[in-house]
C-alpha cells in the first residue's frame, strides 16, 4: 500500500473530490482525518471504518485559526505525527466583476486562500519535527487561465499555486514537499449547479470530450502524497482532460 501507516488530514473530505481522496487514501493504508463542517463527513468516516480502513471526522472550519491549531495538536498527540495535508476545502460565490459583492469576495478568499494558509501554517511544525511532510493543495485550471464570473475563485486558486511554490522553498530542507493540483470540470456539487443546456458545450470544449470524475483527481493527490513523488515539489499538476494545453 502506497500510504501505509501515514496520517493524512483531508479538508473538505465529506463529498466530491475530498471524499474520493479520503476513501482512496484509506484504501492505500493511511489513517484519514476528515476536516469539514458538513455532517456527512461522519458518514464518510464510518464507511471507511466499516470497510476495514481507518478514519476520523472532525467538524472544524478551516477559517478558524485557534480551532485548527488545537485540532492539529490533538492529531499529533494522538498519532505521534502528521504526514500528509490535503488542502481541499473550497467554495464558490460566482458573480461578474461589477456585480460581485464584498461579502462574496471575502467568503471565497476566507475559505479557499486563508483556510489553506492557516492549515498549512498549523501543520508545518509537526512535519518539520518529523523531517517529513506532503502538502498538496487544491488549485484549479481557473487559477491558470481565469474564468468568466469567477474573479474571487480564480484569484484564490492562483494564490494557492503561488503559496505552494513558496512553501517548497521554505520547507524543502525539512523533507517537506508542497504541490498543487489544478482540476478541470469535475462531477461535483459545484458542477451540478451549471445549467444543463451549457453542459454539452463544456464537454465539447474538453479534448477528451468528458468531464472528470472525482476519482480521476484523487489519483493525482495520491501520487503527490506518496513516496513515489519524493522529488516532486513546487509543481501544479493540471488534471483537466487537456483543456489547459
Amino acid at each position: 500500500m502506497r500510504l501505509e501507516n501515514k496520517i493524512a488530514v483531508v479538508t473538505g473530505g465529506s463529498r466530491g473530490i475530498g471524499q474520493a481522496v479520503s476513501e482512496l487514501f484509506a484504501k492505500e493504508g493511511a489513517t484519514v482525518i476528515i476536516v469539514d463542517l458538513l455532517p456527512q463527513g461522519q458518514d464518510v468516516a464510518d464507511g471507511i471504518n466499516s470497510s476495514g480502513g481507518k478514519a476520523e471526522f472532525h467538524s472544524v472550519s478551516v477559517t478558524d485559526k485557534s480551532a485548527i491549531e488545537n485540532l492539529f495538536a490533538e492529531i499529533n498527540e494522538k498519532h505521534g505525527k502528521l504526514d500528509i495535508l490535503i488542502n481541499n476545502a473550497g467554495i464558490t460565490r460566482d458573480r461578474t466583476l461589477e456585480k460581485m459583492s464584498e461579502d462574496e469576495w471575502d467568503a471565497v478568499i476566507d475559505v479557499n486562500l486563508k483556510g489553506v494558509f492557516l492549515c498549512t501554517q498549523a501543520a508545518a511544525p509537526y512535519m518539520k519535527a518529523n523531517k517529513y511532510g506532503r502538502i498538496v493543495s487544491a488549485a484549479s485550471n481557473v487559477g491558470l487561465r481565469g474564468n468568466f464570473g469567477q474573479t474571487n475563485y480564480a484569484a484564490t486558486k492562483a494564490g494557492v499555486i503561488a503559496m505552494s511554490k513558496t512553501w517548497t522553498m521554505e520547507l524543502g530542507k525539512h523533507g517537506i514537499t508542497a504541490n498543487a493540483i489544478a482540476p478541470g470540470f469535475t462531477m461535483t456539487d459545484m458542477v451540478d449547479k451549471i445549467p444543463k443546456e451549457h453542459f454539452a458545450a463544456i464537454e465539447a470544449s474538453i479534448p477528451l470530450r468528458t468531464v472528470a470524475q472525482p476519482i480521476d483527481i484523487a489519483y493525482g493527490y495520491l501520487y503527490l502524497a506518496s513516496d513515489e513523488a519524493r522529488f516532486v515539489s513546487g509543481i501544479c499538476l493540471t488534471i483537466d482532460g487537456g483543456t489547459s494545453r
